[in-house]
């Protein structure tokens, strides 16, 4: 019996309530190596769950109630793939804030963890109701992390943040209302094997709880035209809670391709991929304002932001990129784009707060502290993003444009990624001259914040790294998400013969 799959959801959330607990809530320091030690098991878990994904479907089945009617959560190479993103990202971001963030506020590490558990749950569970579950635990969880600490300007793009998430979760129990009454399932699997199956009435009724799926997922990624949240949110944020948050439009990247790729995919019938017809709009789209806001953001962090919804266009566009055979690219940029901005926001915190003067603006003022350190982690970081050789951004948009196989496709995909780069190389270069060529020396010592601990260079270069080993081992990393994204295809819960259903402890007693 294999209890390995519960573990991502049932660690963060144990770890987070017993942090709300005394003896743990009133002493910092435990919180913080139970914190250390709490993600350096969920790296190796995840690593586990990839060895075991890489070999067969892992189906776990809470309460031993078996689908459709039970609640089950499925690990296949694409979830195992994400999870072991979100553990060496949130591992980073915890590494940062332990130096002075996570003293801003109460119950900071709570809260993480309560993300964490939030994300893990949403890339794990097998039902479209328990994915509306987890998007609410991740989504509170990301109210009070965005504002913790307090201030102005969190408080206003908390409020714009939580105002949209709210109606986003009242269209998504819509939406979930008119699959369950027209399909009678939420089980992805379920539903997979029977819209094929709908009258020409209940597929209008399909694709209307589909469209609206699309409408809510697009918000949780940050598609045009809801795009609008994310650079105030993500510039107010902490740097490591912004850092952290590099994931949660992932999540929704991840929801729709489960939908629109697994249940709505080749195996649809009538309502096979749908969808697409409103997909490559809005992946080009974004794609061109996420440019535009990088071009003409004022400062560091929210050129990163607006690198984040780039990131969220590009990411959709190979869903439908060569009829969806893209996808492995997709989740090779998907690793990539989440480590680079991960880094970028770490990055941009440090280079703000040593300056002392204008700290998020575009000008040149007093000197950084560590001036050549920040100088050589942030020429890393950004040729990352802008997609420069050697580094792993240029890796995965190669690819991406040498997919594009139909002129129409090349038409539309290659002016939209080269004008993106173009203007991430100079907006990144502008913030670099400004911050270090145009830096005013001064007699004085500069008098901005503390400069780069141990740690907090540990997790930036952690983040750095993964991007050059992923070009250096690209071709490992194409291959196994070539198998994730064939996972993603298939219905594992009822292909019984390609299937390792593993049961929970209650089932098996039953069973005795």
């Amino acid at each position: 019996m294999n209890h390995l799959p519960i573990v991502p959801i049932l660690l963060p959330s144990l770890a987070g309530t017993l942090m709300l607990l005394p003896p743990l809530s009133k002493r910092l320091w435990l919180q913080r190596w139970i914190t250390g030690f709490g993600l350096l098991a969920l790296v190796v878990v995840a690593g586990a769950l990839m060895v075991l994904a890489q070999q067969q479907i892992r189906i776990y089945a809470l309460g031993g109630w078996q689908p459709p009617f039970g609640i089950v959560l499925v690990v296949d190479r694409m979830t195992a793939l994400l999870l072991m993103t979100t553990a060496i990202l949130a591992s980073c971001a915890g590494l940062y804030s332990a130096e002075n963030e996570d003293r801003q506020g109460p119950f900071f590490y709570s809260l993480f963890w309560f993300q964490i558990m939030g994300i893990n749950g949403a890339f794990l569970t097998g039902d479209l109701f328990n994915l509306f579950v987890f998007f609410e635990v991740l989504l509170i969880s990301s109210y009070a992390l965005l504002i913790h600490g307090g201030g102005k300007e969190k408080t206003k793009a908390g409020f714009q943040y939580v105002s949209l998430n709210l109606i986003g979760s009242a269209l998504f129990l819509v939406a979930l209302g008119t699959l369950y009454g027209t399909v009678g399932s939420l089980n992805m699997a379920d539903l997979a094997a029977k819209v094929r199956f709908l009258t020409p009435e209940e597929q209008i009724l399909a694709k209307v709880g589909g469209l609206l799926l699309l409408l809510v997922f697009s918000l949780k990624a940050a598609l045009l035209p809801l795009h609008f949240w994310l650079p105030k949110a993500y510039g107010a944020a902490s740097a490591s809670v912004a850092a952290l948050f590099a994931i949660l439009t992932k999540v929704g990247f991840y929801a729709i391709c489960r939908v629109f790729s697994g249940i709505f995919g080749d195996n649809g019938g009538d309502l096979a991929h749908f969808a697409a017809p409103w997909i490559w709009p809005l992946a080009i789209a974004t794609i061109a304002v996420g440019s535009v806001g990088i071009y003409a953001a004022a400062s560091l962090r929210m050129a990163t932001a607006n690198v984040v919804i780039v990131s969220a266009g590009t990411l959709l566009l190979t869903l439908v990129v060569n009829d969806g055979q893209s996808l492995p690219i997709g989740l090779f940029y998907l690793l990539h784009s989440t480590a680079v901005t991960g880094a970028l926001f770490l990055v941009a915190d440090q280079m703000g707060t040593q300056r002392g003067a204008a700290p998020n603006q575009h000008v040149g003022t007093a000197p950084e502290k560590q001036s050549a350190l920040l100088g050589w982690l942030f020429l890393t970081a950004s040729v990352a993003a802008v997609g420069l050789p050697p580094l792993s951004g240029f890796v995965g948009k190669a690819l991406l444009l040498q997919s594009t196989t139909r002129f129409i496709e090349q038409v539309w995909v290659w002016p939209a990624l080269l004008i993106s780069s173009f203007a991430s190389l100079v907006a990144f270069s502008r913030a670099g001259t400004a911050y270090f060529w145009n830096a005013t020396p001064s007699p004085s010592p500069p008098v901005g914040g503390d400069k780069l601990r141990l740690t907090q260079i540990v997790a930036i270069s952690i983040l750095l790294a993964s991007t050059a080993l992923m070009a250096v081992y690209a071709d490992r990393i194409l291959t196994y998400s070539q198998g994730a994204a064939e996972d993603l295809r298939r219905h594992p819960l009822t292909d019984s013969a390609n299937l390792t259903e593993e049961r929970s402890g209650l089932n098996a007693a039953h069973e005795s």
